[in-house]
Order: structure tokens, then sequence, then C-alpha cells
């Protein structure tokens, strides 16, 4: 079964395609929402996704009258740069796209943002379409976010770009890692806990399923994921308010990213930390003490860590923090949960506090 979701934006409104098997029907679905045949398209994604899934994205393209090149990068996040970016873009020209041609990022949130910032910048922005791979991607596919790191900050370069749409077909997932699914399954949590207590509740019951890809608790935990941020998205498309929720555990979670060099901890895994302070924060706000003790055993139930790793130097991730879009005048824009499924975004916290929740993750069992 495929369940699709609208991302709401007016004359911009695109679809989300979710289900086991849906690439081999890429042909037909570039075809119903106009993608032509008459320029060329590419297909950026990383070394390991490409082993799986490249030459079957290809090869049902050229069965279906397209002509796709296709650029391999190294996995992993230090491949979201400038340098790369360049090395797209060549490979581009090389292949003779043009304003009307299309580029589509087949991975994870790497591949994601790096194509996606591509398609944004080259010749001022042509179509793309999202193809995650990941159970990260489900949050970082849908929205329109692309950008890349510079050495000092995560995503600090980059853009509102919209994809044409979402085909997320969840049988590429089952090569995932074990390591890399638990880590994406933290964004979904996230979800839950800004938008839908009853979604995080049927999270925490659901997740040895969830775990071990049981295909019918993750079609339907992605779909609930996705329809938290296409409504999200669809009420502020560029982050001027609400949007500013999906950011729960980001604030913390990207310094801790950086400074651990983006490869000792993944995505998923800094910002399910991020969240438990996040919740901390909450607690000292005055909040429920329940929505620590809660979001905390939510992620230990997943196996993600929960603790800021103690070799970690507190100066450099604060200074990584400086560096956040989210910080301004001192203060850090915080997102804080008032209750599960309830976040406030707060304006005035300051950076003393912020250094204190650091240390305390540091000492968290």
């Amino acid at each position: 079964m495929m369940r699709e979701l609208t991302v709401d934006l007016g004359d911009r409104s695109y679809p989300i395609y979710i289900g086991a098997g849906i690439l081999n029907d890429i042909g037909a679905l570039f075809q119903k929402h106009g993608i032509g045949k008459g320029s060329p398209l590419l297909v950026v994604t990383d070394e390991q996704v490409a082993a799986h899934y490249l030459d079957q994205v290809t090869g049902r393209l050229g069965e279906a009258g397209y002509t796709a090149a296709s650029h391999v990068v190294p996995a992993g996040e230090k491949s979201k740069s400038l340098a790369m970016l360049e090395q797209i873009v060549a490979t581009a020209l090389e292949a003779g796209l043009d304003r009307k041609s299309t580029i589509i990022a087949l991975g994870g949130g790497v591949v994601g943002d790096l194509a996606g910032f591509a398609a944004a910048s080259y010749m001022r922005g042509v179509r793309f379409v999202q193809i995650p791979t990941t159970i990260l991607a489900h949050d970082s596919s849908v929205g329109g976010k692309v950008a890349v790191n510079h050495p000092l900050a995560k995503n600090i370069i980059g853009a509102f770009h919209q994809p044409e749409m979402v085909l997320y077909d969840t049988a590429t997932l089952l090569t995932l890692p074990d390591r890399e699914v638990r880590a994406g399954l933290s964004e979904m949590i996230k979800h839950g806990l800004i938008w839908d207590a009853e979604f995080t509740d049927w999270c925490e019951a659901n997740a040895e399923r969830l775990v071990g890809l049981d295909p019918e608790a993750l079609q339907y935990g992605l779909y609930k994921g996705c329809s938290v941020k296409a409504a999200v998205v669809s009420q502020d498309e560029r982050e001027n308010d609400l949007r500013a929720i999906l950011n729960l555990g980001h604030t913390i979670g990207h310094a801790l990213e950086a400074v651990g060099g983006y490869n000792e901890l993944l995505h998923g895994e800094a910002i399910a930390i991020g969240m438990v302070g996040a919740a901390k924060l909450s607690v000292r706000l005055g909040n429920p003490e329940h929505i620590y003790t809660v979001t905390k055993r939510i992620f230990q139930k997943f196996g993600l860590p929960v603790s800021i790793p103690a070799h970690l130097d507190t100066d450099e991730i604060m200074r990584a923090m400086m560096h956040d879009k989210k910080f301004n005048e001192g203060k850090i824009v915080y997102i804080v949960p008032t209750e599960i499924g309830q976040v406030e975004i707060n304006k005035n916290v300051s950076a003393e506090w912020v250094r204190d929740i650091v240390d305390q993750l540091k000492r968290e069992d």
C-alpha cells in the first residue's frame, strides 16, 4: 500500500509518496508531475547508496525515456561542503543540464541537503526531487531546507528550495545499519514530542517493532512523522515563527556534531542528547518533572545516547552554539517542551543556563 501526503504551499505544493517498491514506478511518477524528457537529469547519491540503488533508479528512468547522469559523493556529513558542491556543478555542466533539468537527491539527509542546495544554486535554481533512503531523512527531505556546512557551523550556507515531490520507498530502509536505524528514529520521536502526545506514546510502545523495521509499523511511523513536518511547513515555510519548533534538540545537537568533527555522533544521536537537554531546561523553567523523565526514558528505550561524551570540551560546544543561526544578541532561541506533545519558542534563554545544561548532560547516567 502506498500512502500519500501533500505539503500545502499553494502553487508550489507537492506530494510525499510513502510505500515499499515505489522506485519501480519512478518514471510514471515523474511524467505525472510534469518532469520533461527533453532535458537531462542528474542523480546525486553517495557511495553506499549507489551500490544498492543507483542502477535501479537510472535504469527505471532510462526505460521511461529519460537521460540521467549521476554524481557519487563519499558517504558522511563531511560531503556537505562547498568543495563537494563545486564538483556536482561541474558534473551538471558536463552532462548538459539546463534550466529545465531536474536534480535528484538519492540518499539520506546529507545527500538531500547537498543535492538540494546544488539545485537551488545551479543556474539560479532548477527543479529537484527527494528520494530519501534513510529514516532520518523523513524529516530533512520535507520542507525545502537545503544547505552545506562550514567547519565552524552546520547548515550555515543554504537556501529554501522546495522539491517537486518526495518519493519514499520504504524498501530502501532494509539495508540500513542498526545504528543508522536508531538514529533516524530520533527524528520520528521528535515529531511526537513537539506535536502529538498520542504518537509519542505509540512510538514508545512500538520501539521494538520500529527498531526491527517492521513494515507496518515503519510505514505508519514515517507517515505520521511526515504528516507533522508537512503541517508545520505548510503553515510556516521559511521559519518565520512556527517552523522553529522543528528544531527541538538541535541547539545542543548541532554543536555536538560540529565539535565531534561531524564523525563522532550521528545527527539523530546528537539531537537525542539535545532533546534530553531541552527537557532538563524545561523543568528548570518550572514545567513538570515528567517531561524530562519521559523524554529520557523513550530515547533509552530506542538505544539512543542521552549524555554528552565527557571528552567533548564544554567551551568548544558553547563556541559552536554561538555560530548557530539560533543565537542572537547573547541569547539563544530555544525550543522548550512545556508538555509531552507541546513546545514553546523561548527567545530569552541565557547562554549561562545552556552551559549549565551542557555540564549536566556530561554527568547524565
